[in-house]
This record gives structure tokens, sequence and C-alpha cells, in this order.
């Protein structure tokens, strides 16, 4: 393996192992929380009520 390949080869690997700053994954939703959404949602939209 030349240099620069080598060189490029361990760039590669130490880019992968970062982590990507400012993207932290968020904490996924209960499902209890996303039913409640809805519900409220499908209120909102019914025939009748207010906005």
């Amino acid at each position: 393996m030349d240099r620069i390949d080598h060189i490029f080869c361990t760039l590669s690997q130490r880019m992968s192992n970062l982590s990507h700053p400012g993207r932290a994954m968020p904490a996924p939703e209960s499902l209890t929380s996303l039913i409640d959404k809805v519900n409220a949602a499908k209120r909102r939209y019914q025939p009748g009520m207010g906005r």
C-alpha cells in the first residue's frame, strides 16, 4: 500500500468514527403521547368545532 493510500484509509476510518455534532437523536415519544396527539388533532377537525 502506498503512503497516500494508507493516509487516506486512516483518515476515512477516523471520519466514519466521528459523531455528527448537533444531530443528537431525540428521545422516542411514548405510544400514549402519540395517541393523545392524534386524538387531539381529530377533535380539532370535527365538524362544528371552532378553530
